[in-house]
């Protein structure tokens, strides 16, 4: 059973279906984390949320606001130095998936959280790099989250934080030692996954009521469908009556200004 639901509904619960029960998960801040934690609250009650701050088996009652919000500590299973959450849980091949936003992608799922125009004289200075190029190197499996716009989808990344595929040359090989790179990429339209041949992000799942066309608008190159392409479930009424009592919480809690996911 479906209901009425909004793009960035969608999205959130699409991403949320990609985690599987049990599964170690390193969440980032935003979308990603909303996402993590709706599928704690519904089909994955056992996946283990770490946060970079150290956080493992964190169980937040509302959305973190950061990295350091005390509601992960309060509600972790322990807590630990954020060199060993890299260093023995990262590095040492314990991280099942990687949970990651961007403010711009490319067509082979590479990231930039860093700047947007030249570096030395910049349009806007984003947040930086934090842990993603570690994650998207170590952890099994990466997924993606963001809004899919010409200003998200580029052509030409202004830098390159994260690494994914990077171009054709490395086609077919691993982004890191363990993982397979970026599994999936979940957005407000569509989700997308790398060809198995080119490494070529292409649209695997259409969301309800998005067009192709409107794929292609929003997006800064020459975008590809695969042959199987098909429409992504709706969210249904248990997963919206979750997600919207999670965010009404995250509002209360911190109040409306204050809430990033």
């Amino acid at each position: 059973m479906s209901a009425s639901f909004s793009a960035e509904e969608m999205m959130t619960v699409a991403a949320a279906r990609l985690l599987s029960n049990r599964a170690v998960c390193f969440v980032g801040i935003g979308i990603p984390s909303t996402a993590a934690n709706l599928a704690r609250l519904t089909h994955a009650p056992d996946a283990v949320l770490i946060y970079e701050s150290g956080t493992i088996g964190a169980k937040p009652s509302v959305l973190p606001l950061s990295i350091g919000d005390g509601n992960l500590a309060e509600t972790a299973d322990t807590v630990v130095s954020t060199p060993e959450v890299f260093r023995y849980w990262l590095q040492g091949d314990r991280i099942d998936v990687g949970f990651l936003g961007a403010a711009q992608l490319d067509k082979f799922g590479n990231l930039n959280t860093t700047v947007v125009g030249s570096y030395r004289n910049p349009q806007v200075r984003l947040p930086g790099a934090g842990g993603a190029p570690e994650i998207s190197y170590s952890a099994r499996e990466t997924l993606i989250v963001l809004t899919q716009s010409k200003r998200t989808f580029v052509e030409k990344l202004d830098f390159i934080t994260t690494a994914g595929f990077l171009n054709r040359r490395n086609a077919g090989e691993r982004s890191g030692p363990f993982g397979k790179g970026p599994v999936a990429v979940i957005t407000d339209l569509c989700i997308l996954r790398p060809d198995a041949v080119t490494q070529e992000l292409m649209v695997a799942h259409i969301h309800p009521g998005v067009t192709r066309q409107t794929i292609g608008a929003r997006t800064g190159w020459a975008i590809k469908f695969a042959p199987e392409c098909d429409e992504t479930l709706p969210p249904d009424v248990h997963e919206l009556e979750v997600l919207r009592a999670l965010k009404a919480r995250t509002a209360a809690a911190y109040g409306v200004q204050g809430v990033v996911a």
